[in-house]
């Protein structure tokens, strides 16, 4: 019953998607941080005085100094020269400060508007450069392995933690399981998805107050919305990880439309959560949140210094990636349908390609021919249109090379627990796992918990074709010996690919 329940979740999260692989959850209004009745208009902080219950006790604490900075890294060129922009239909003034990052105050300032909500079409605007004065945050929140499902989280138990709290998530059945199903599907360490889900509503220790006292109140996690609130948490911290490791982070523009600069010392998972925090809180909670007294208080409350987990690298620099064939059977041709894409949700790495049985009908129709192991290794989970397979065999997928097969059918699939050896058998394309428009296969890689991008210093190559990128989303080749392959979407004879 907690399957059905669990894939009735994920239909509703997904219903909206024409086409794709892995979506993410929809947006879901956030919970705003209240400002203690003490605080002046001046100086709002959130209210992060959210107190452990008796029965909780943290980790532990190993001693240590504050964190290092990291090496300053070399940042995006930010934008040194005004501009001049006309009003288009459909604008908003708060829409066009985040697109070209600046302060919405500012903007209304350099062109003299009072009230922000009125624009005319064609209305001249000029967008002033960005504020040299703003200082970024450098204060170090959580490791990089506190961030993903890295192998500081093997240990960790849901169950046995959230059993100390009687807020919202204490009243439903299977709440645990959510967490943890979240946190695997994403890779995104549980502890610090719990944290965030405190800050951001509140249901561990407190009531949910969004709900309607005239509807039935769910018991079923399943059958609540704790799974998409979760899911984009989850997402919005890949974000903010996988951008700044791709340093495409420059600035954060906050919920007010206030912006911000990201530090040049501060480390991707830190990166992650000053993101997430961006999408929640205005300059001055944000500033708070991100600071000593903030998310960082509270994770250190929870389970200790969040640095004594630390695993530094996670991924070491002689990490070489393994010898993979490509995902199916020796000539049988297959099309290639999908170029470097996120890996699960939007927010992850591109690490994911797209690969369509041949012969099929259109429509989500499970194909007869079989998708097979691209390198040795254990089934450690299969659920719900995923299979995943552990290539150091210990058991764990926070360890080491793990690969995600999705949308693999239910039906003959590689069992948990089994080897399966390179060119062994995983299973059948169908579109179990989310909302597709045809039966394919969505593979992808992680190291450690981290997803690693298909066009990479580690590329993804199987049987000497290495995938590129375009640039666009699901737009890319498979090379090999200068002969490209371009995926696409719809049956090509050039997008055909066999071993």
């Amino acid at each position: 019953m907690t399957r059905l329940l669990r894939a009735f979740a994920i239909v509703v999260l997904t219903l909206v998607s024409l086409t794709g692989c892995i979506k993410p959850a929809p947006a879901v209004e956030p919970w705003h941080l209240s400002l203690s009745t003490s605080q002046t208009k001046s100086s709002p902080t959130p209210n992060m005085n959210i107190t452990l219950e008796n029965t909780v006790t943290a980790v532990p604490e190993i001693p240590m100094g504050t964190p290092t900075p990291n090496e300053a890294r070399v940042m995006p060129t930010l934008r040194a020269d005004p501009v001049d922009y006309v009003v288009q239909p459909n604008d908003s003034l708060s829409m066009i400060a985040r697109t070209y990052g600046v302060d919405l105050q500012s903007l209304m300032n350099q062109n003299q508007i009072i009230n922000p909500n009125y624009l005319e079409v064609g209305q001249p605007l000029i967008i002033p450069t960005v504020d040299p004065n703003l200082e970024p945050s450098s204060f170090k929140i959580i490791p990089d392995s506190e961030l993903v499902l890295s192998p500081s989280s093997i240990g960790f138990d849901v169950t046995t933690f959230m059993a100390n709290f009687s807020g919202y998530l204490s009243t439903l059945q299977f709440a645990d399981d959510v967490v943890r199903q979240v946190a695997e599907d994403y890779s995104v360490n549980p502890r610090i998805l719990l944290v965030a889900l405190e800050c951001q509503t509140g249901w561990l220790t407190s009531a949910n107050t969004g709900l309607d006292p005239s509807q039935p109140v769910p018991t079923d996690a399943w059958k609540t919305n704790v799974f998409q609130v979760l899911s984009s948490i989850a997402d919005s911290l890949n974000w903010g990880f996988y951008r700044w490791r791709e340093n495409q982070i420059a600035y954060y523009i906050l919920k007010d439309g206030s912006y911000i600069p990201a530090s040049d010392v501060i480390n991707g998972g830190t990166a992650a959560v000053q993101y997430w925090a961006s999408t929640l809180y205005d300059k001055d909670q944000w500033a708070w949140a991100v600071s000593e007294n903030g998310i960082y208080n509270l994770y250190k409350r929870y389970f200790g210094n969040p640095f004594q987990y630390s695993i530094d690298p996670l991924l070491p620099e002689d990490l070489q990636t393994p010898d993979f064939i490509l995902p199916f059977q020796q000539g049988v041709v297959w099309s290639f349908t999908g170029g470097p894409h996120p890996s699960w949700g939007d927010g992850s790495a591109w690490g994911a390609l797209d690969f369509a049985p041949p012969g099929s009908p259109m429509g989500c129709v499970v194909s007869g021919d079989w998708v097979t192991a691209i390198a040795d290794g254990v089934i450690v989970r299969n659920e719900f249109g995923e299979v995943i397979q552990d290539l150091d065999g210990d058991g764990f997928e926070e360890t080491g090379w793990v690969i995600l097969y999705m949308h693999i059918s239910s039906w003959q699939q590689a069992a948990s627990g089994s080897m399966v050896k390179q060119g062994g058998l995983i299973g059948h394309a169908s579109c179990e796992g989310g909302i597709s428009t045809g039966a394919h296969l969505h593979i992808a890689r992680k190291y450690n918990g981290v997803w690693i991008a298909a066009d990479s210093e580690l590329p993804f190559v199987m049987d000497d074709y290495r995938a590129r990128s375009s640039g666009i989303v699901y737009n890319g080749f498979l090379e090999m010996n200068g002969v490209y392959i371009e995926a696409s979407a719809v049956y090509r004879p050039e997008s055909l690919v066999a071993r």
